[in-house]
């Protein structure tokens, strides 16, 4: 186990085998990276550290989605939207 920063420390694989239960410790501090021979493959953190990321990931990919919308819905003149009923019918809806 070598810490490199403060907050990070990277460990080999093996080395996860043999002190499991000091490293899942030691994810409460600081970044775990699993290193397999010398390179890092994988990043250990706590579950709601993966959970504020991906809570946050999503709040961005809803921000993007929505500004793409406004952008197109701008560009787009009002004569080139259909009504929902013929939409329907062009996919058979009903």
């Amino acid at each position: 186990m070598i810490t490199v920063k403060e907050q990070t420390t990277l460990v080999g694989i093996s080395e996860l085998r043999t002190k499991a239960e000091e490293i899942l410790h030691l994810m409460n501090r600081s970044t775990v990276i699993i290193e397999r021979r010398h390179k890092p493959v994988a990043v250990m953190l706590p579950i709601s550290k993966y959970e504020e990321m991906e809570a946050l990931l999503d709040w961005v990919e809803d921000e993007i989605l929505g500004r793409l919308a406004k952008q197109r819905e701008r560009a787009t003149p009002r004569k080139a939207y259909l009504p929902l009923e013929q939409v329907e019918k062009r996919l058979k809806i009903r």
